[in-house]
């Protein structure tokens, strides 16, 4: 039964381009058959904590004498994990805040990026998620166009391919909108037709990768 993880960050419940995007994509999935399933995280309404001490960083047999994790954090590190691993796809919802991600996918991504376990620890080191497809879908209040003072101010998309796809060796799609705050910021406003017309063409993207990933 091929699983869909569904995975949402943003802050806005109601009006969010990025929650919007993610959805589409899981409808588009589901719309597959009913033998295509979907797991649902929300990283706001159901936060993960921070990591509760540097020792989760590591593989338990990675651990110095020294370094203890209470069993609960070593329980919800593990859940994560298997939750990642049961899945036959992934949606990631990460809407561009200060630059970057929202802390809420961070603290996820933490759990989740432990050389030894998901993420090789020595060069040529198993990647358990090796091809599995990540789709992230980046939006982003502003513009990032090459050859603008902005250029290089997104932080966030690169954390993704790094961990998602360099790290962990997932095949990743990513799907960007920008100028999503056009309608709310005066000074954007100008960029309305182009805010819109990158989220149509991201919906159309991502309805078709839904349809077609495998």
């Amino acid at each position: 039964m091929p699983t869909l993880l569904h995975i949402d960050s943003s802050a806005d419940l109601a009006h969010s381009r990025s929650r919007g995007l993610t959805a589409a994509f899981a409808d588009a999935w589901r719309a597959r058959g009913p033998e295509y399933t979907v797991v649902r995280r929300d990283l706001h309404t159901d936060p993960l904590p921070h990591l509760e001490t540097s020792a989760l960083h590591w593989a338990a047999a990675d651990r110095t004498d020294a370094e203890v994790v209470p069993a609960d954090a070593e329980q919800l590190r593990q859940a994560v994990i298997d939750e990642l691993l049961a899945a036959d796809a992934v949606v990631v919802g990460a809407p561009l805040y200060n630059y970057t991600l929202p802390s809420t996918l961070k603290a996820w991504i933490d759990r989740i990026h432990v050389p030894g376990v998901l993420a090789p620890a020595v060069e040529g080191g198993a990647q358990p998620l090796a091809g599995r497809p990540v789709v992230t879908v980046v939006t982003r209040g502003g513009t990032y166009d090459v050859g603008t003072p902005t250029e290089t101010w997104d932080h966030g998309s690169p954390v993704l391919d790094i961990v998602l796809g360099s790290a962990l060796g997932m095949r990743v799609y990513p799907v960007i909108a920008s100028a999503t705050l056009a309608d709310r910021l005066p000074g954007l406003a100008p960029l309305a037709d182009r805010a819109r017309a990158e989220y149509a063409d991201a919906r159309t993207t991502l309805e078709r990768l839904a349809a077609t990933l495998d």
